[in-house]
């Protein structure tokens, strides 16, 4: 089978540390082109300012992989799967849940795959968790999410834009975690967002959910820790307490511990391999949800403003 051509639309950090490689290793994709307004080009491959030049004058192309900002993602989604090309949204699938619906009830209509990526859920340790929490009960969980935002996401104004998510960017990636290993749905009971006076998007927040069976789980979120980086969620259950930490790549259980080679990006890749052969999507959009009932319900709090 010839492999499938993909472009790849947005071309900053997150698609030249982690897109490009797990393209270039895995036979089943051939980097055909990429977009971008910068100048950020791959030698030996063709490079178009905009997605609708390379529809009108690239190469062809089977899939694009949307890096860009949540934004603007949409309108591009929804003319990759107009052309009736595969599509690849990099986290958060959209900047809105509405988008996401319309976009998988727009690629099932046209027979092509949309693939609502979390690379966290690809994380050396998620997937143990899930096969070890099934049939446990589970009397609570705790997330600690905790970064460096200058370190993260130096100079990056549309994080903090309607839109952006905030400290919700790498929150969802805990909450990708948890809604795939935690065996019941779970929803949001209160939030307190902390938002710099200077800003539209939280910096902080302080959540609290629970499941059907009244099972407390509690989130902190802050992008003002220096120093040491806090990816951690704990679940006790009857058998012991299950830790994540490094973001999912450390997994202990009671007796030993599980450490993995980070498999994040290839696993997403190979993901989505798979389902372009089977002719499905998977756009499980239930962690944006998640942040969605967040600014819904959340108590907004202002608190100092912010500089990068």
């Amino acid at each position: 089978m010839a492999p499938i051509r993909v472009a790849v639309v947005g071309m900053g950090k997150i698609a030249h540390d982690q897109h490009l490689p797990a393209i270039a290793g895995n036979p089943a994709f051939t980097l055909a082109a990429t977009v971008s307004r910068s100048d950020s080009t791959v030698d030996g491959v063709p490079h178009f300012r905009t997605l609708q030049d390379l529809l009108d004058h690239g190469p062809d192309v089977d899939a694009v992989a949307l890096c860009t900002p949540p934004q603007v993602r949409y309108d591009l989604a929804r003319l990759a799967l107009d052309k009736g090309l595969h599509v690849f949204l990099e986290k958060p699938p959209g900047a809105t849940v509405a988008e996401v619906d319309a976009l998988a009830a727009q690629a099932g209509a046209r027979g092509v795959t949309l693939f609502a990526s979390w690379h966290s859920r690809h994380a050396a340790g998620v997937a143990p968790a899930k096969a070890w929490l099934a049939g446990r009960r589970i009397t609570g969980v705790n997330v600690i999410w905790r970064e460096d935002v200058r370190v993260w996401h130096p100079g990056q104004d549309w994080i903090w834009q309607p839109g952006g998510l905030g400290v919700f960017d790498p929150g969802i990636n805990a909450l990708s975690i948890i809604t795939h290993i935690l065996p019941d749905p779970f929803f949001l009971t209160e939030a307190v967002l902390d938002v710099p006076e200077n800003r539209a998007a939280p910096i902080a927040a302080d959540l609290h959910f629970r499941d059907a069976r009244g099972t407390p789980i509690h989130m902190d979120l802050d992008w003002r820790q220096t120093g040491p980086q806090s990816w951690d969620i704990a679940v006790e259950t009857d058998g012991g307490t299950l830790q994540l930490s490094q973001g999912g790549a450390v997994l202990a259980l009671p007796g030993e511990t599980l450490r993995n080679a980070d498999e994040e990006y290839p696993g997403l890749y190979a993901r989505f391999a798979e389902l372009i052969a089977q002719g499905q999507s998977d756009a499980d959009a239930r962690p944006l949800t998640l942040v969605a009932d967040a600014f819904l319900r959340g108590t907004r709090r202002t608190t100092d403003a912010f500089f990068d």
